[in-house]
């Protein structure tokens, strides 16, 4: 820690105030234990976050307290909304100045353990380099004729004119960012076949600010309705579609309708062709069938003739017997 010190007189305009004397104290604690990577951002001039990192050299245990101070407030505040994630100190405590104010007051931080083992840090933050306005909210649309007009609220914690604003459009493909120093844009010239998609974000200007956070997309709003280009291409796939069903439908029908209305004349030639075919067929067969037939037939008869004269032979047996 460097300290300077020097002496002047407050009745005597005159003098001259001393020459600076200058010194040096070590902190206390073991080297590498203080907190690193020391970072603060003043939201909407209403709180600020601040967060770090432990020392290199801290145990996994650490536990770190922030204080803060500045011009015109009498002691040291201690910060207690303090959070730990993924190894990640943030402490956030309120931080106001009357909306008329121009020239901010230095906030002096101070980050300590709670063993003297730990070593402290200091820090100085100029707050007007750390701004970031809130999110623009109550985003509107209205359209008159092809005239879209694009309206947010402006914020109560900003001194009048210290921001400025970028509108995002959002149409048919194409990403166009428009600036704006009020809480409104007008947008001509716009498609009433198009969907418009819009969203506002904030920036404080360096006149007040000499800070380049950029507030939060406000949430997006969309007016007007785009063509589904997906039933043109349904309609182009289904239609000829459609079309050449009906189509090969309609000659199947025409085919069938044709031939009940005017059936086919058959050929004469080809019924004599046929006649005297079968005939040939019919006598050839039975020019076939005939031996066999002849053959059966002599075959049955001497069965018969077998069986008579065996009958007649046993008869006549028994008449000699009796004699």
């Amino acid at each position: 820690m460097h300290l300077r010190v020097r002496s002047e007189c407050k009745n005597d305009s005159t003098s001259e105030p001393s020459s600076w004397v200058e010194t040096s104290l070590l902190p206390k604690g073991i080297p590498g234990t203080a907190a690193v990577d020391l970072s603060c951002v003043w939201h909407n001039l209403e709180y600020m976050a601040c967060t770090w990192r432990p020392g290199k050299n801290a145990s996994s245990d650490t536990n770190y307290t922030l204080f803060y101070w500045f011009d015109g407030l009498e002691n040291p505040e201690k910060c207690s909304n303090s959070s730990v994630d993924q190894g990640i100190f943030e402490c956030i405590f309120n931080l106001t100045f009357p909306k008329v104010t121009r020239n901010y007051p230095a906030i002096r931080i101070l980050i300590r353990g709670d063993s003297e083992d730990i070593m402290p840090v200091c820090a100085s933050k100029n707050p007007t380099t750390l701004v970031k306005p809130g999110t623009p909210r109550q985003l509107t649309l209205s359209k008159t004729n092809d005239v879209i007009d694009v309206k947010w609220n402006e914020s109560e914690t900003f001194p009048e004119n210290c921001l400025r604003y970028e509108v995002h459009k959002y149409s048919n493909g194409n990403l166009e960012n428009i600036p704006s120093e009020v809480n409104s844009v007008p947008v001509a010239g716009t498609d009433a076949n198009s969907k418009y998609t819009f969203k506002v974000r904030a920036k404080p200007k360096w006149e007040c600010y000499n800070s380049n956070f950029y507030s939060d997309w406000s949430e997006e709003k969309s007016i007007g309705e785009k063509k589904d280009s997906t039933i043109y291409v349904v309609l182009i796939i289904t239609i000829p579609l459609i079309v050449a069903v009906s189509t090969i439908i309609l000659l199947v029908y025409l085919k069938r309708l044709k031939i009940l209305i005017l059936p086919p004349i058959p050929d004469p030639r080809e019924i004599l062709k046929r006649m005297f075919g079968e005939q040939n067929e019919d006598s050839q067969s039975s020019a076939k069938d005939d031996p066999m037939n002849a053959f059966d037939r002599l075959i049955i008869e001497e069965e018969i003739n077998s069986l008579i004269l065996t009958e007649t032979s046993e008869g006549t047996s028994p008449e000699k017997e009796n004699r």
